[in-house]
């Protein structure tokens, strides 16, 4: 099982979006895009929902937007896990196409469709003031990929040594001691 990976992935998520470097601070889509990849249909779009949410409950931001941006980033998990069962051998080249496709998606979901439906705003505007934001998104986006995708999919998710009941037994064994 992979529920240790999952919660450490959720932690390092929250953690890092809580420092606020930069707006679009979000190395959700570099830790998802894995996920998508190695896992069940279900567990990316859990853990992107998941992230989302628990976030907003960290920040006390809980509302529409929360439910708006945690199922626009499960159905890029659902999206991307299919498309990567037709790829076969998935290599960064095709993560790095995902990440920049995602944050399109998400930023138009989002920023062009959503905004104004929740704010009132045309959608002129909101596409027009949707271009630097998603610049900037682009840019963390594909910096996350090229970073934290490959050392999660090839030293975390596939580290056997990280699997829950190997951890498990480790803990038993140090309690022990």
């Amino acid at each position: 099982m992979k529920i240790l990976k999952y919660v450490l992935s959720i932690l390092f998520c929250n953690a890092y979006r809580l420092l606020r470097f930069i707006p679009n601070n979000d190395p959700i889509m570099g830790c998802m895009l894995p996920f998508a990849r190695q896992d069940s249909w279900w567990k990316a779009p859990l853990f992107a929902f998941v992230t989302m949410v628990s976030f907003d409950f960290i920040t006390m931001r809980v509302g529409v937007w929360t439910g708006v941006t945690a199922v626009t980033y499960a159905g890029l998990a659902i999206m991307f896990h299919f498309s990567y069962k037709k790829i076969g051998t998935v290599k960064l080249r095709h993560y790095v196409g995902s990440g920049i496709a995602g944050v399109l998606i998400f930023d138009f979901v989002t920023g062009v469709v959503a905004g104004p439906a929740m704010f009132g705003m045309n959608i002129a505007q909101a596409a027009i003031g949707q271009i630097p934001f998603t610049v900037m998104h682009l840019l963390t986006v594909t910096f996350f990929v090229l970073l934290i995708t490959p050392i999660l999919d090839r030293a975390v998710i596939n580290n056997p040594t990280l699997e829950d009941t190997n951890v498990i037994s480790k803990l038993k064994f140090l309690a022990r001691a």
